[in-house]
């Protein structure tokens, strides 16, 4: 007969608590939970405090990009890929908000989806949301990608998507891996070369939004557009 591991009571009393009282796990338990759908047979106490350790909390041990991750010790593939899975659900749940929306009112959700698909980017990317004369989003998608403190993006080729989707207005998105989502004047200049073009268009840019990952910075809510 095979020995019973000595973490599978443990874990059931750690289920066993999470459906009677979530808040009562301690972060580092919560970790264990999500370890163990990937590592059932493997005690996964001390890599969820040995992680929560190296990033600093569990939301830190959770945003952690998969690259980061898999330098841990006890860190394989299988985790590295349930990290990619976690964030992309995390990413698409913000990203449904925007299509769900009668009409949106305010950048928040953008802000927010932004900061779920880019905001933990390592290299900055592009974004842009088109929105219609509803103000519904009717797309939101990446129109370039760069490196660690650069990303190209032409006014051309935002506002040729916008045409092409008979978009009436635009909001801008793009990441500042470095955690500080103040725009430099590189971002500025882009900003008001795009609303200038977009003018001429009758397209509107109602935002920029400059996300990082535990906040964004928005043009319009400070006066700049």
């Amino acid at each position: 007969m095979t020995e019973t591991p000595h973490y599978a009571g443990h874990r059931q009393r750690l289920r066993q608590r999470l459906m009677r009282d979530p808040r009562s796990l301690a972060d580092y338990e919560i970790l264990e939970l999500v370890l163990a759908s990937v590592l059932p047979r493997r005690d996964t106490k001390p890599l969820a405090k040995a992680l929560i350790e190296r990033f600093g909390s569990l939301g830190a041990a959770l945003a952690a990009q998969p690259e980061e991750l898999a330098e841990c010790k006890g860190v394989g593939q299988g985790v590295v890929a349930h990290w990619h899975l976690l964030q992309e659900m995390q990413a698409r749940l913000a990203e449904g908000n925007l299509g769900q929306a009668d009409q949106l009112s305010t950048v928040e959700a953008v802000a927010r989806a932004g900061m779920a698909r880019i905001g933990n980017k390592r290299t900055e990317e592009f974004w842009v949301a088109l929105l219609d004369s509803s103000n519904r989003v009717i797309e939101w998608d990446r129109v370039s990608a760069g490196t660690v403190d650069r990303v190209d993006a032409y006014p051309r080729e935002i506002l040729a998507l916008a045409l092409k989707r008979q978009a009436r207005s635009v909001i801008l998105v793009h990441n500042h891996p470095g955690g500080d989502p103040t725009p430099s004047e590189e971002d500025r200049l882009l900003t008001l070369g795009v609303a200038r073009v977009a003018e001429t268009l009758e397209i509107l840019v109602r935002d920029h939004v400059v996300v990082a990952d535990s906040g964004y910075y928005s043009f319009h809510e400070h006066g700049l557009l």
